[in-house]
């Protein structure tokens, strides 16, 4: 067997996969599988990944994050001598969140090589009854968004995967192991599970909550916060003013959600060492806030706040440079179109809520828990 892994894969009593496996009598593991992050989460995001071989074990590690979007799925000699694939990694909930992208590019591989996907599944953390965002428009496709599903999407990686076969023309020889006990209302804290870091930049279930909204930021020069110890939840560039933003989001009247303004200093990534202005947001009430409406909110504001200093991300994001970084998270053009020419709000979420019939048509017969 091979095992496609991260840091997450750990028993309550925090036993890692990897080590559970190779002390079993019942299986032999020949070869791990890493994904973006590495097998032992040290990498930050959107840097590259080598070959190696893991420290604990001496198993070979594969990685499928390189340098370029071919090193994202697993060769033929990757998986040369293998019967079964096990993919075990806690996911967050959020189409851009690149776990769910690497099993379906997985699966595809050992379609290919008849190699046998078996998904250990593990909860949706912010639950699998909320349902929010956009499709994709053909010519969009990314590492965030292989496929036209929403931003949140409330399925688990074993549900994902089925969707993957029957909306999206997937073909391996699939199997899922659900998870015992959980219903799709219950978040990852109404569990008995250890939160542990899916990512460096994911470091408590609060940050997963809002990812669905604030990962768009990445598709600007505005901060979301890396290089400080509430990523996503805090916001800013040395040009803004939290008051004032503060007080334009107060007029959409969004739900569940209050903006704390405030100034922080990132140690790294965007505006390292600056002073910025900004905000952090606080959830108040997880079962009508909405993580995405609140995230294109935030963009539409600071657009318009400040128009010459707010900019999109121009460099390659996720092995594409063709288009904005911040099309490929959306998985429209018509956002930004809308944000650049001044719309009303309510202009840019009709641009973003669309596109998401495949996705609509085949939720349903995908979903294991009730």
């Amino acid at each position: 067997m091979g095992l496609l892994t991260n840091p997450t894969a750990v028993t309550k009593r925090m036993t890692h996969a990897v080590d559970s496996m190779v002390g079993h009598p019942d299986i032999r593991l020949a070869r791990l599988f890493g994904p973006e992050h590495g097998i032992r989460g040290e990498a930050q995001d959107m840097v590259s990944t080598d070959a190696l071989k893991d420290r604990s074990t001496g198993l070979d590690v594969v990685s499928l994050y390189g340098k370029t979007f071919a090193s994202l799925t697993p060769k033929e000699t990757d998986l040369a001598g293998l019967k079964t694939l096990i993919f075990d990694i806690q996911d967050i909930g959020s189409r851009y969140y690149t776990y769910a992208a690497t099993l379906a590019l997985a699966m595809q591989a050992c379609g290919r090589a008849g190699v046998r996907v078996l998904v250990l599944d593990r909860p949706n953390p912010i639950n699998g009854v909320q349902v929010e965002g956009g499709g994709l428009e053909p010519g969009l496709e990314n590492f965030c968004a292989l496929y036209p599903i929403p931003q949140r999407h409330g399925m688990t990686v074993g549900e994902l995967a089925r969707l993957y076969q029957s909306a999206f023309g997937v073909v391996c020889d699939l199997d899922v192991v659900p998870c015992e006990g959980w219903s799709r209302e219950v978040a990852f804290d109404g569990t008995d599970l250890p939160w542990v870091m899916p990512s460096p930049n994911m470091p408590t279930l609060d940050t997963a909550w809002v990812y669905p909204g604030m990962c768009l930021l990445e598709g600007t020069n505005i901060s979301e916060g890396r290089g400080t110890t509430r990523p996503f939840e805090l916001f800013g560039a040395p040009f803004v003013d939290g008051l004032v933003l503060a007080e334009l989001l107060m007029t959409l009247e969004l739900p569940g959600v209050i903006y704390r303004p405030c100034n922080f200093q990132p140690t790294f990534h965007k505006w390292a060492n600056e002073i910025c202005g900004g905000m952090q947001l606080h959830v108040q009430d997880r079962h009508t806030f909405q993580a995405y409406r609140t995230g294109l909110a935030v963009l539409w504001a600071l657009f318009r706040l400040w128009p010459e200093q707010s900019m999109w991300r121009t460099k390659a994001y996720e092995f594409r440079d063709d288009v904005p970084a911040i099309d490929l998270l959306t998985g429209t053009a018509g956002v930004r179109e809308a944000i650049d020419a001044g719309a009303d709000f309510s202009e840019v979420i009709d641009a973003a809520f669309t596109n998401t019939d495949a996705f609509n048509a085949h939720r349903e017969n995908a979903l294991i828990y009730i």
